[in-house]
């Protein structure tokens, strides 16, 4: 994938939506509510952010592939924040509305978890996409297959994870980090919830610029045809 002309302007751009996060990260630890449990949280997100500052520019993913992997990061980071289970939407919407948004739709449980797999469906299969095209010199729809199944097994590989935890915390640590708030599906409806939202996004990114040639026959992460 070429960046052309622009390139290094918008290698910087990219880096500079990196470091956004990365500060964004940094404020969300000022005066943390939950210390232990966000550490815990914010493990993978460290090297995340140090990994896709030294990719930006590397035609591994596009600028739209990787800010894309920074909206999902914001995400988690306010999750991390509040450790997910806690994250104060009703006042938000409260404030803005009137009402609040578990009043509005009638729900009994913190849902932002699992808006936040949802989510992940739907941000990373563009980046996932690019990926297996870049490096498996996979064409356009096998690369989107081989996204989808790549959010499938992650999602199943986080949940596994999460499990494995509960092996070795304390019973309340380990509810505050999976965040099942007493759910006993809570692992299977996170993972169709990420299955949901990367077939939302599948067409989409079947579409996607970065994944086909340019018109200008510049270089793309779709392989050339054979014929």
């Amino acid at each position: 994938m070429s960046r052309g002309a622009d390139g290094e302007p918008a290698v910087n751009q990219d880096r500079a939506a990196v470091v956004l996060v990365a500060a964004l990260l940094a404020l969300s630890l000022v005066q943390p509510l939950y210390p232990r449990e966000q550490i815990l949280q914010h493990l993978p997100t460290v090297p995340a952010l140090a990994a896709l500052y030294r990719i930006a520019g590397r035609c591994v993913f596009s600028s739209l592939g990787l800010r894309m992997l920074l909206a999902f990061l914001v995400l988690h980071i306010i999750g991390a924040r509040y450790i997910y289970s806690y994250v104060p939407y009703d006042r938000v919407t409260d404030a803005l509305l009137g009402r609040s948004l578990s009043d509005l739709l009638d729900l009994h449980r913190n849902h932002y978890d699992r808006f936040v797999h949802l989510a992940f469906g739907v941000l990373v299969l563009l980046p996932l996409a690019e990926f297996g095209a870049r490096f498996g010199g996979m064409k356009r729809n096998w690369a989107v297959c081989f996204a989808v199944a790549a959010v499938l097994g992650f999602s199943a590989l986080y949940e596994s994870f999460e499990w494995g935890l509960t092996m070795v915390l304390s019973p309340g640590q380990a509810e505050n980090y999976n965040g099942q708030q007493g759910d006993p599906w809570d692992a299977q409806k996170d993972m169709a919830l990420a299955s949901l939202g990367a077939a939302l996004a599948a067409w989409p990114v079947s579409r996607a610029k970065s994944l086909r040639p340019t018109e200008a026959g510049g270089a793309s992460l779709e392989p050339p045809s054979s014929s």
